[in-house]
């Protein structure tokens, strides 16, 4: 199987030093339609999971992580010294506990792991001149509000062009892989073109090790999404932001002209749209070392001619993972600092997870949704939808306080499920569900709440006490009195009851039946 490492060579020998397909074949010791394929590949996602894909399981599994470490310590040990696959296998029956894998099973993946951690070539010297079509990005902080919701110290990605000095951003929420992707490929769309090589920080999102001779390794993810777009990514050497002047500069000046005063606007999409139009007006101005006064659109134009085209297939910046639930049906991601619910239909199993910037969409083996959650960051820890688990329970009103469902509850919610009576109890879940469905959680539990004071413990009650605080009904005017009104006789109100009596007398009643 071909590597991202040797696809990448193959490609850059193609497009960065006008190999033909024949002298790549023979220096990559490959045959010329493999070569072809890969020259000629516009596509590389990553295969979306299949449903009820199996995930096979090794016994060499709780050992890789071991194993790992040695073979990335080797990279930093004389060639002679590095582990072979006969010594890992001696180490790990010396060194740890419950070993007991074939040494076959574990050579092929020593193997595969030493492939995968192969140094790359050393890198040229950075170029002092900067040419039309390249482009260094960089994030920087800032706070925002959407929706009225305070986003503290959230991040924004810069895109500059040093040749003509414009620039985008793009607002996100932190600074992960999905941020970085998602903003890049929005600018990239709305320029109409893709950088020819793009300048970044060692940034942890996108650099797992710094190698001896200034090699970068890079995960497989931005792997792809670099070999799709076709630009070249360049690395600064550490500690020195100074390389990367460009964009340290247009990180404060884009943030101190479009993101003050604070930001406040109703949707992220829509906002970010309005800021790529914004930094479009802002080059309409001098560039500020032109001897020639020229606008800086005006030099932008060449940087836009240098892009290299759009690829005909779009590239899936979305994550797909999968997590570990507990008992409850929740699960951990960013090392366990956020937390999120599935439903208790998955309790103690995994789960597979759709990742964007903005949300976790949690879905089932046949890749069906249960839930889709907001994404959360910085102090937030939890996202709990309790609707899954209202119509779980809903179904088994009985089982509520053995299933631990009950102790999650919010404690006026507790009370008014002791208050009502058992029969009613499956009902009430129901409609607590619909109403959370309907106007959120937070209006469930103020139903609640509403219905305690009033002492309504029936379904009912607790369906009309919502459709009272939450659904916009317009009270009826009042009835006005309108002269053509006629007034009543006031003989039809006397209290003279004489001639009923009479009537009476001479059998009226038994008259009024024939």
């Amino acid at each position: 199987m071909t590597s991202m490492d040797q696809i990448h060579r193959i490609r850059d020998l193609y497009y960065g030093q006008d190999k033909s397909l024949t002298e790549i074949a023979s220096i990559e010791k490959l045959d010329w339609r493999t070569v072809r394929k890969y020259v000629d590949m516009e596509d590389f996602n990553e295969n979306p999971p299949s449903p009820n894909e199996e995930e096979h399981s090794s016994k060499l599994d709780p050992f890789k992580p071991i194993i790992d470490k040695w073979l990335i310590e080797d990279k930093k040990a004389p060639r002679k010294q590095r582990h072979t696959a006969k010594r890992v296998h001696r180490r790990l029956k010396e060194e740890t506990e419950d070993y007991d894998c074939s040494y076959r099973l574990t050579a092929t993946y020593v193997a595969e792991k030493k492939k995968e951690l192969r140094l790359k070539k050393k890198e040229g010297h950075l170029p002092l001149i900067h040419y039309p079509g390249e482009a260094q990005a960089d994030f920087g902080t800032a706070d925002f509000y959407e929706n009225g919701k305070l986003h503290h110290e959230a991040k924004y990605l810069v895109l500059s062009f040093p040749f003509s000095n414009g620039g985008y951003l793009q607002l996100n929420y932190g600074e992960n892989m999905e941020c970085l992707l998602e903003g890049l490929v929005a600018m990239f769309e709305y320029m109409g073109g893709v950088p020819t090589e793009i300048w970044f920080d060692n940034t942890r999102t996108i650099v797992t090790e710094i190698v001896k001779g200034g090699g970068r390794e890079v995960t497989e993810r931005f792997q792809r999404f670099y070999e799709h777009y076709r630009f070249k990514p360049v690395f600064m050497n550490p500690d020195a932001g100074w390389e990367k002047g460009n964009v340290e500069n247009k990180v404060g000046y884009l943030r101190r002209n479009e993101l003050v005063p604070i930001p406040q606007f109703d949707a992220l999409p829509a906002k970010n749209q309005d800021l790529l139009i914004a930094c479009d007006k802002d080059m309409e101005r001098e560039h500020y070392n032109d001897d020639d006064d020229r606008f800086i659109s005006e030099l932008f134009q060449k940087d836009k001619a240098a892009l290299l085209p759009l690829p005909s297939v779009p590239f899936d910046t979305s994550l797909y993972t999968t997590a570990r639930t507990n008992k409850y049906g929740k699960f951990t991601l960013d090392k366990g600092k956020h937390r999120y619910s599935s439903s208790p239909d998955f309790c103690e199993e995994t789960v597979r997870l759709h990742i964007t910037s903005s949300e976790v969409i949690v879905m089932d083996s046949d890749l069906h949704e249960v839930v889709r959650h907001r994404r959360l960051y910085g102090e937030e820890y939890e996202s709990m939808d309790w609707i899954p688990y209202l119509r779980y329970i809903a179904r088994k009103p009985r089982s509520l306080k053995n299933s631990g469902i009950y102790s999650m509850l919010p404690e006026p919610m507790q009370i008014y499920m002791d208050s009502s009576e058992s029969k009613d109890r499956g009902k009430i879940l129901k409609i607590l569900a619909e109403l959370t469905e309907s106007s959120g959680f937070e209006s469930a539990v103020n139903t609640v709440n509403t219905a305690i004071s009033h002492k309504a413990s029936d379904p009912d009650s607790l369906l009309n006490l919502y459709r009272r605080i939450y659904m916009d009904v317009p009270p009826l005017p009042p009835l006005k009195s309108a002269d053509t009104i006629p007034e009543m006789e006031k003989s039809l109100f006397s209290t003279d009851l004489t001639a009923l009596d009479a009537i009476l007398k001479k059998g009226g009643s038994s008259d009024a039946r024939t």
